[in-house]
């Protein structure tokens, strides 16, 4: 075999890896969610950019065994699903996984302990807060840093745009951040215990709302009012799919 066979056998190997690579990769993109760029939390990121590489390794990567690769990408994949399944049956392996949000402003002061935590230094909690048009820390009420690197923010009664401050209107203060109580049919105690609420209030609000159990509820949160947002699960409201 001449060096132009060679070539031209190695060319066409070449072409099949990539073309083979590309499908197992768009399929195994589609097994595993819908997630845009800017919700990805770390571990999605990093998931992501590994299968790509073995993706790139397969097709450019001769001297890498191409069933080797591939059951490696594959596998790979489906060690993200059950890891993403796992974690929406457990909380605790979500936190894990995920973390969770960090407060690094709270009644509209610096928290030291937060701020650390969640590594991020003052000139870079600037930047964030003037990205969103806030260009002094004293608008500012809360500021939470979520687990895709976004920081969420919640300006001080009257800094809204058009705010009532604008209309000489009586601007009452929020009693709470709106927080979860109820995530996946149990009560948040942390969150409760931080509020100064206690499980007797939640069964009130829930009994105003013609809900007598827990486990009817998917998700509920106390808004800035103190009244509770409830969802129920789709079977207690009859819902179906569209």
């Amino acid at each position: 075999m001449n060096l132009d066979e060679m070539w031209e056998l190695d060319f066409w190997e070449m072409m099949l890896r990539t073309t083979i690579s590309f499908f197992v990769l768009l399929i195994l993109a589609r097994l595993m969610g819908k997630k845009q760029i800017s919700q990805l939390t770390f571990f999605h990121y990093a998931t992501g950019i590994t299968i790509g590489s073995i993706a790139a390794d397969i097709a450019g990567e001769s001297e890498t065994p191409f069933l080797n690769g591939l059951i490696a990408m594959v596998w790979w994949a489906l060690l993200t699903i059950l890891m993403n399944y796992i974690s929406l049956k457990s909380k605790k392996i979500r936190v894990l996984l995920d973390d969770q949000p960090t407060i690094v402003m709270h009644g509209g002061k610096l928290l030291e302990k937060g701020m650390k935590k969640a590594r991020l230094d003052l000139n870079e909690l600037n930047m964030m807060l003037r990205e969103q048009g806030i260009f002094s820390i004293k608008d500012v009420d809360y500021a939470i840093l979520e687990t895709n690197g976004n920081l969420s923010v919640l300006k001080k009664a009257g800094q809204e745009p058009a705010t009532k401050k604008d209309v000489n209107a009586p601007v009452p203060q929020p009693k709470y951040i709106p927080t979860e109580i109820i995530s996946d049919r149990k009560i948040v105690q942390k969150n409760l215990k931080e509020l100064g609420l206690t499980e007797e209030w939640v069964y009130e609000q829930l009994k105003k709302q013609g809900i007598g159990r827990i486990e009817q509820v998917y998700y509920a949160e106390i808004q800035a009012d103190g009244s509770l947002h409830v969802d129920t699960l789709a079977t207690e409201k009859n819902e179906k799919a569209p």
